[in-house]
């Protein structure tokens, strides 16, 4: 899976989420331990729903990336 970056100031494999966090949701919720390369998987999911959003609110001519860029109904 070869990822684009869009943006040159930032390497396309940088781990985008914390680790000690994702590890201790998974542990918590399931007793279960977390292999190191989840990490790179998850920021690679995160990358791709980041690029998708993104996409969306050029299209809608914003500046700005909005919750439901990422498919998400906020309530007002």
């Amino acid at each position: 899976m070869e990822e684009t970056n869009e943006n040159p100031g930032t390497p396309s494999k940088e781990v985008l989420v914390v680790a000690s966090k994702v590890k201790n949701y998974i542990k918590t919720s399931s007793g279960l331990n977390t292999s190191s390369a989840v990490m790179e998987v998850l920021s690679d999911k995160v990358r791709q729903l980041c690029n998708e959003a993104i996409e969306r609110a050029k299209q809608d001519g914003r500046k700005t990336v909005m919750d439901r860029d990422f498919g998400v109904e906020t309530q007002q």
